[in-house]
């Protein structure tokens, strides 16, 4: 049903056995502590199958947000839960305060601010794009840290959350893909499957090219997130490639399906809404195009 969390939560209970949400967590405190090359290459996997829930957020921005702050009490706490799959967690952040997805059936709700990272209470919700995800209203409760410190905790922990985001693009976009492919080779108009039309090959294949262009970029800002000073000009072109490429993808499968890919029943939209919400969140194309600029000409 529509807003129902359980079945999400029992496919990241799966999705723990399998190590995936550890990836970002230390062996210390149960995880794997994989490194963000190997977290986008489960996240694009996650997105290809449009797996509902905080993805982002669990898998990759609030470990690395308690990890970066370096309170191993708020660590011993929460990491082992979280590599466990026995909680997940929620975000509230810049640019989308005061709102957090999946605030309801989180087990951790965070809010970081410009100067501090807080407890969240969850509040009114709110109507989503995204019917497998519930959007929600946060207010501040306990503070966990503040000051630059906090602020740089925060960065990093946005950076990672946004690789994430642009993964699961690059993986829906994928996903996308290959349904309208399906269907061009079967769905036959004219006396001949559609595919064999030179319009819809074109369309398909400019697909195929954008997704495969942002692929290096999102590769080569796992390598550089963190650690480098070029790390926010990778993330955010990264982000800006994935999604725009994934916004390509999903126009031309609703065009190539035509329609039937309106409909819910057909289930091309879980992916649609997918694309479209992840392409909004976690910074805007023009905001990303924007920090892309700034770090060039600092």
């Amino acid at each position: 049903a529509q807003g129902d969390a359980a079945p999400g939560r029992a496919v990241w209970s799966r999705l723990a056995d399998a190590g995936v949400a550890g990836l970002a967590v230390p062996e210390r405190w149960g995880g794997t502590d994989a490194g963000a090359a190997d977290l986008v290459i489960a996240a694009e996997e996650l997105g290809h199958h449009a797996v509902p829930g905080p993805v982002a957020e669990t898998l990759a921005a609030v470990p690395a947000l308690l990890l970066a702050l370096g309170d191993d009490r708020l660590c011993d706490k929460w990491l082992p839960e979280l590599a466990a799959g026995r909680v997940v967690a929620a975000l509230a952040a810049p640019p989308w305060l005061p709102y957090a997805t999946d605030a309801h059936a989180a087990d951790l709700v965070l809010l970081a601010g410009d100067d501090a990272v807080r407890l969240a209470r969850t509040g009114a919700a709110h109507a989503s794009m995204d019917y497998t995800r519930r959007l929600f209203e946060v207010s501040p409760g306990g503070v966990l840290a503040t000051g630059p410190d906090a602020a740089a905790a925060v960065a990093r922990a946005l950076d990672l959350g946004v690789l994430a985001a642009a993964a699961q693009l690059l993986g829906a976009g994928c996903a996308l893909l290959e349904a309208a492919v399906a269907h061009a080779r079967t769905r036959v108009q004219f006396g001949r499957p559609i595919g064999r039309f030179q319009a819809v090959q074109h369309k398909l294949a400019e697909v195929a090219v954008a997704l495969e262009f942002a692929r290096p970029l999102l590769h080569a800002a796992a390598v550089t997130v963190g650690s480098a000073d070029t790390a926010a000009r990778d993330v955010s072109a990264a982000k800006v490639a994935c999604g725009s490429a994934a916004h390509q993808a999903a126009r031309a499968a609703l065009q190539v399906h035509g329609a039937i890919g309106y409909t819910r029943e057909h289930g091309l939209g879980r992916w649609l809404t997918k694309v479209r919400v992840l392409t909004l969140t976690w910074g805007t194309a023009a905001q990303h195009r924007a920090r892309v600029m700034a770090e060039l000409t600092r």
